[in-house]
């Protein structure tokens, strides 16, 4: 016996809840324990404690612009964008793990500032290197776990 895909029933409850970080509310629809999926197929349904059954959905304008944003990426505009905000995080997370800019070093607007330029000319003498000697720069993160395998299997 395959389970049902969809089983058509009334809410019993409906209400408005806020949703951390969003702008808008959330429709909550929420239906009643007898209501739900036959027992032999609650493992399949949930991992749910409580036999409980609630539907969260967004306000209509809000799906609508998701739809769009989720389109929109499928484009080779957004696609060009993308890469070039993809290459400016990758440039910010090599100053970040080369030179700890995640906090700085010193007080005061003009020390911050020397300490920023220095660490630009760092990854530019350290990309210049690797350019000149032909050494690709990384492409991907390695975990420390990673570097300590290989390190133990050299």
């Amino acid at each position: 016996m395959t389970p049902p895909t969809a089983i058509q029933v009334n809410s019993t409850a409906a209400s408005r809840a806020r949703a951390e970080g969003l702008p808008a509310t959330i429709n909550l629809l929420t239906w009643p324990d007898d209501l739900s999926a036959p027992a032999p197929f609650k493992q399949q349904c949930t991992t749910a404690k409580s036999n409980r059954r609630q539907l969260s959905l967004h306000p209509p304008q809000m799906t609508e612009a998701l739809r769009h944003a989720r389109a929109r990426q499928q484009t080779k505009d957004w696609n060009t964008d993308y890469a070039l905000r993809a290459g400016v995080e990758g440039t910010i997370r090599q100053a970040v793990a080369v030179t700890d800019l995640h906090q700085a070093r010193y007080r005061g607007l003009a020390k911050t500032h020397l300490e920023h330029v220095y660490s630009a000319v760092a990854l530019n003498l350290i990309r210049l290197d690797a350019w000149w000697n032909g050494h690709p720069l990384d492409r991907t993160r390695t975990s420390h776990l990673a570097r300590l395998e290989l390190r133990l299997a050299a």
